[in-house]
């Protein structure tokens, strides 16, 4: 199994090749956002109103940077735990969303919305947010300005590694691991 190389937007071809355990390398724009920006993005949406940015074929990699060091785009960015996004998620999925990245598992509900709307979940590696900033290229604040690290950006991405943990198939690689060691 080689390395699969993605850059958005994605489309649902592209999405439905992505199978639970692929390595896959992100070059492109990404976007940052966490709990208080996606209730923020969800109320938008209720309300009828745009978004800061599209959603169609977009991917969120949930996130809350550190200040950049003087010469870099970015700080620390390792992945924040995904479930807290759960209740927001599959609105986002909806709305065309078409990959999330974080860590840990997901929620049944999030599982089935990745199946119905066509898209999917991968992992960062926790703990490695300074290796992840080495493939941010470019940052910057879009929206929620006010919440800090936890506002919606814009990040440039070379290359970021991650591992698809939830196919449109219903495949979860967390589960499969698991099954595999049990005795």
């Amino acid at each position: 199994m080689g390395d699969i190389l993605l850059a958005p937007p994605l489309t649902d071809e592209t999405v439905e090749r992505l199978k639970a355990g692929d390595r896959v390398f992100i070059s492109g724009d990404i976007y940052t956002a966490r709990d208080t920006a996606h209730k923020r993005l969800v109320e938008l949406l209720v309300r009828g109103e745009p978004l800061p940015f599209p959603l169609n074929g977009q991917i969120i990699y949930y996130t809350g940077p550190t200040p950049a060091p003087p010469g870099k785009p970015i700080g620390s960015c390792g992945p924040t735990t995904s479930s807290r996004m759960d209740a927001y998620t599959p609105r986002l999925l909806q709305e065309g969303l078409k990959l999330t990245i974080g860590k840990g598992a997901r929620s049944p509900e999030v599982i089935t919305a990745l199946k119905q709307y066509c898209a999917v979940y991968c992992a960062a590696i926790g703990g490695a947010g300074a290796l992840i900033a080495k493939c941010v290229k470019k940052a910057e604040v879009i929206a929620y300005g006010d919440l800090g690290p936890e506002a919606v950006m814009r990040l440039t991405v070379d290359r970021m590694p991650v591992i698809v943990i939830n196919d449109v198939y219903g495949n979860d690689l967390y589960r499969q691991v698991i099954a595999a060691a049990a005795p």
